[in-house]
């Protein structure tokens, strides 16, 4: 393959991963994958196969488009933080002053402890989820938010029981 089609195939995968969902619907097939793979993320392509009643180069040709799509954006394990030592799982709605908040969140996102952050309405700008430790890890986690200097407050609530933690939702 030449060069020129190398950059052509590069730029018609990343138009495809950029497009919208709306644009690409996914059949029966597609989303028994998916759900297959968020429940066994190590399973090869056989078992992929064998589980939706496809042939093994049909699974590996759809797991492929579901990647260039940007629909399937990597493989994973779920691990249990409280028996990593992660006791303690926090809400930190953020207010930050106007027209600095990607700055901000950007900044917050890099720390290790950090698992979420999300834009949201209402009396607060952002909320971030994270866990840690113990009370000093979170209490210096607090203080280093509130010595960044767009940062006007913080409201933390302390999460006390996880009913349901699950982002696979498919």
């Amino acid at each position: 393959m030449t060069k020129k089609h190398e950059k052509i195939e590069t730029n018609m995968k990343e138009k495809r991963k950029n497009s919208s969902f709306a644009e690409h619907s996914l059949d029966e097939t597609d989303l028994k994958i998916l759900k297959f793979l968020a429940a066994n993320a190590r399973a090869s392509f056989r078992e992929i196969a064998n589980s939706v009643g496809i042939a093994p180069a049909t699974a590996i040709e759809r797991v492929r488009k579901l990647r260039d799509l940007g629909i399937l954006q990597g493989f994973t394990i779920k691990l249990n933080h409280e028996k990593l030592g992660y006791k303690l799982s926090v809400a930190i709605e953020l207010v930050v002053r106007k027209g600095k908040l990607l700055e901000v969140e950007r900044k917050i996102a890099h720390h290790p402890n950090v698992c979420a952050v999300y834009d949201i309405t209402g009396e607060t700008d952002a909320l971030i989820i994270a866990k840690f430790k113990d009370r000093e890890e979170l209490d210096a986690f607090v203080k280093s938010l509130l010595r960044i200097p767009l940062v006007e407050r913080t409201n933390t609530h302390l999460i006390l029981n996880t009913v349901k933690e699950d982002f696979t939702l498919i």
